[in-house]
């Protein structure tokens, strides 16, 4: 029976993409201790917002849900199309958190101790049609933003990042929403950020281009409030995996770094997918180092067993060599 089952770890060290061959349509995931927590949009459906479990990134298990219902009006009956949009999951001061969009609603949050125990009821953050993808961020000196993106069926627009500040506790806006940075021109449709700080930076990873065809783009600037520099750090290449969509930056706990990603497969769904990621230190000017991509291994475990390699640098174009089912990225920080 086992050999007939999809199974992504291979048993000897290695894994094989996707890691969730179900459709789990934009993941997030965090690390809090040694444990992994990933959450996904649930749409009309219930109970949402899904959360896995895992010690490695590879093995998940559903073990709970956040949202055992939608208490707005009129999802008695079935709305497709409408309901939780990808949703972020953040842990912050003892609790967990997951802010998701209802694009004919607003901004929700909802907050747990426990992510496999009870989480409270859902918290409106910021009312307003097409406001979507949200993600919360707590800066170092105790201010608090969410991050987000617009859905043109309900706003009449889209390919631009949004920006407000919220209390400090999460659970309401403060001040005005405003444009971050603006994808018309060279990210049309970018959506789904996911908001990170590191090295004094602040970093927005934005799939942009369309679920199907689209690919990933990272922004980065020294205030959160932009301006931004914009970069593609992952696209499809000659590799077989389209898109590839919006996902998680996750650091290991043996300190390597890892993104995973959806790919829509159409009428099969959109499926997870594990890529191994490094930053690379660069200080020659507009050169990037072409030395071989190491295996990384998970929790000192997992590894990829096919190569597919990323190089880039801020300011350079970076180039796409596809082998196999791994996309090893090397990012370069200035």
């Amino acid at each position: 029976m086992t050999d007939e089952l999809y199974l992504p770890d291979q048993g000897d060290g290695s894994y094989r993409n996707p890691v969730l061959c179900c459709d789990y349509s934009d993941p997030d995931v965090i690390r809090v201790g040694d444990t992994y927590y990933m959450t996904a949009s649930s749409f009309n459906y219930v109970p949402g917002l899904p959360i896995l479990t895992s010690a490695d990134l590879v093995n998940w298990r559903l073990v709970n849900y956040a949202l055992p219902n939608i208490p707005e009006p009129g999802y008695e009956i079935p709305r497709h199309a409408c309901g939780v949009w990808a949703p972020a999951i953040r842990w912050h001061d003892g609790f967990f958190y997951i802010y998701y969009g209802m694009p004919d609603e607003g901004i929700y949050m909802v907050r747990a101790a426990d992510a496999c125990g009870q989480w409270d009821a859902p918290k409106l953050v910021r009312a307003g049609k097409g406001l979507i993808d949200p993600c919360p961020f707590w800066d170092d000196d105790g201010r608090a933003y969410v991050i987000h993106a617009y859905a043109n069926s309900r706003i009449g627009f889209k390919s631009r990042i949004g920006i407000f500040p919220m209390s400090a506790d999460g659970t309401h806006a403060i001040g005005e929403d405003k444009f971050l940075f603006d994808g018309t021109a060279n990210h049309p449709t970018i959506e789904g950020p996911k908001v990170y700080k590191r090295d004094g930076w602040y970093y927005i990873f934005a799939p942009a281009g369309g679920v199907a065809t689209g690919w990933q783009t990272v922004l980065r600037s020294r205030r959160i409030d932009g301006e931004y520099e914009d970069h593609i750090v992952l696209r499809q290449g000659n590799s077989r995996v389209n898109g590839p969509h919006q996902g998680a930056w996750v650091t290991a706990a043996d300190g390597s770094d890892w993104f995973i990603h959806f790919q829509s497969r159409g009428l099969y769904g959109r499926v997870t997918h594990l890529q191994p990621m490094a930053w690379q230190a660069e200080r020659t000017a507009r050169r990037w180092k072409r030395g071989a991509s190491r295996h990384k291994r998970i929790s000192r475990r997992f590894r990829c067993n096919a190569v597919m390699i990323l190089r880039i640098r801020w300011g350079c174009n970076g180039s796409l060599w596809a082998i196999g089912a791994r996309i090893s990225m090397l990012w370069t920080a200035d």
